[in-house]
């Protein structure tokens, strides 16, 4: 179900003033703020090719549990500022090696003209040391439904000089909803919260051209 976005704003207040009181009895809140020189969602420009400001809010448990608040200005659609994302999941480990997260999230624009951009995806993510393979599957969106698009993704990543990190990215997006079917690839550089990075799809037009960013994000224990 498409939730209303006037809805969808008041409960996101209500939910970040909620993490705020009950952090301190039941879990852990954090907080994270980035900047990028150009905000790349697989591999699509989010932002004209412009700089972006991030941040967000997250509420973790020791049972495995999560939920969190995001937000991004962008602005790929008429009359769109910004991107507010909601999000809750389940993450742990089986062992010393392999990892999981199970979720859902919620991609809202508030202020885009249409009022039909909203969707949501339910996602799954895997670990096994470096590698990581990810699934995303559209839950709901305007002239959707459940299924009818699929993002598979995998990242590795490798230590480098200097305790830096190279990392490789590759995904593919199928599906007859939200764009063209298309594989994005990338690689970056990472060290001490600074990202590199490389970014190309093969969609047509200028969205396949190679995407040169560098992003600086922090995470900080409230």
């Amino acid at each position: 179900m498409k939730y209303n976005k006037n809805t969808l704003t008041v409960s996101t207040l209500i939910c970040c003033s909620a993490l705020h009181m009950n952090s301190a009895l039941a879990g852990e809140l954090s907080a994270n703020v980035a900047a990028t020189s150009n905000y790349l969602w697989r591999g699509l420009e989010q932002t004209q090719g412009k700089a972006a400001i991030s941040g967000g809010l997250d509420l973790s448990y020791d049972s495995g549990f999560y939920m969190g608040t995001w937000a991004s200005n962008a602005d790929w659609a008429e009359g769109m500022t910004y991107e507010l994302d909601l999000y809750a999941g389940f993450s742990g480990s089986l062992n010393d090696s392999i990892g999981y997260d199970f979720g859902f999230i919620y991609f809202a624009y508030p202020d885009e003209a249409s009022g039909d951009a909203d969707f949501s995806e339910i996602y799954a993510n895997f670990s096994i040391q470096r590698l990581s393979v990810g699934v995303a599957v559209l839950a709901d969106g305007e002239g959707g439904d459940f299924g009818d698009s699929l993002y598979v993704s995998a990242d590795y990543s490798v230590p480098v000089a200097h305790d830096a990190e190279l990392g490789f990215h590759v995904g593919s997006y199928t599906g007859d909803w939200l764009a063209e079917e298309t594989m994005d690839f990338g690689i970056n550089l990472n060290k001490n919260g600074f990202t590199f990075g490389l970014s190309k799809t093969d969609a047509d037009g200028s969205a396949g051209d190679l995407k040169v960013y560098l992003t600086y994000a922090i995470d900080i224990s409230l």
